[in-house]
């Protein structure tokens, strides 16, 4: 297993950083195309940003639709680098995402099947017709350390388990941001011209709302949780957390709603203070604010009757349910 050299938010000379993996990108492609993902995120958001300085039009930039983002976030993620200069394909692929989703239970399975059909159906068939050979991606160091450590598998880590991307899915993978965590790259984001809102972004997971839903993530069941998530960035957005989220429980429990019992779908909420993601402790959310959210979860989102907060730090806990 490679080892990599970290560059601590302390070491990171951004402008230097960004010249150099610009660079290093744009000999590794030479007059060749390149493609990426753009979820949003501050590591895509980054990443594609890097490649857009080193190969301008010759990236191919698409946000694969996959059925399982957050509200509006396709249509706002192109506008926002449309500005910047960045043309960005939509892809819908929602059909094929929850296809490969149906059935599946076990959280590591779920992630298997989005990194699979990402990969190969999705992103196999945009090498094909773009012609490119190399996938440009944000992974980081934090992600190959929990990958590595059998915390949980991250969808964008390959060469550190030993697979060869090139021999799986037909392409290279070449991944700037590897020797950064997250505080390292918002710095590399705000540095390559990115706004506030995509460069202090909260995380979000890799397979987007399936992580945020225990058990199967049906197009029912992930429009339940989405509801729920734009509740909760409404109510928290002036909480100064590292990340906040909605999960949606696969356990049912009796409540009551117009004086009937309802056996209805429980959400619990996790906020977290954090530097890197490697520790977290819950954030001491005022109780009138716990309230609200949970008066808010229980009316506007369909069979909802239970409301939990999740108080148990990281470690043994993880940020994400699954």
């Amino acid at each position: 297993m490679p080892q990599i050299k970290e560059i601590t938010v302390n070491q990171l000379n951004t402008a230097e950083f960004i010249k150099d993996k610009a660079a290093e990108i744009s000999r590794i492609v030479g007059s060749g195309v390149a493609i990426n993902a753009l979820s949003g995120g501050v590591d895509s958001s980054a990443v594609t940003m890097l490649g857009h300085k080193a190969l301008g039009t010759r990236l191919k930039t698409y946000f694969i639709d996959n059925g399982i983002m957050r509200d509006g976030e396709p249509q706002w993620i192109v506008s926002v680098f449309k500005k910047l200069g960045v043309n960005v394909e939509i892809v819908d692929a929602q059909d094929a995402f929850f296809g490969a989703l149906k059935g599946v239970i076990d959280p590591e399975e779920k992630r298997e099947a989005i990194t699979q059909t990402f990969y190969k159906k999705v992103f196999g068939k945009l090498v094909k017709e773009s012609g490119a050979k190399y996938l440009l991606q944000g992974t980081i160091l934090t992600d190959v350390d929990e990958t590595v450590a059998g915390i949980k598998r991250q969808h964008n880590v390959f060469e550190q388990l030993g697979i060869d991307p090139q021999e799986a899915f037909g392409y290279k993978i070449i991944e700037p941001l590897v020797q950064l965590r997250k505080d390292g790259v918002r710095k590399v984001a705000e540095a390559a011209g990115l706004p506030a809102s995509i460069y202090k972004r909260m995380p979000f997971p890799g397979p987007a709302l399936a992580a945020r839903v225990v058990g199967e993530a049906t197009r029912e069941r992930i429009a339940l949780v989405r509801k729920a998530t734009s509740i909760l960035e409404q109510e928290l957005l002036p909480v100064k957390a590292f990340q906040y989220m909605a999960i949606l429980h696969n356990d049912r429990v009796t409540g009551m709603r117009d004086n009937k019992r309802e056996f209805g779908q429980q959400i619990e909420i996790r906020c977290w203070d954090s530097v890197d993601a490697r520790q977290a402790r819950p954030t001491q959310l005022p109780f009138t604010m716990l309230e609200k959210l949970a008066n808010r979860l229980v009316t506007e989102v369909p069979g909802v009757v239970s409301v939990t907060y999740n108080i148990a730090s990281k470690p043994p806990s993880t940020m994400e349910a699954i």
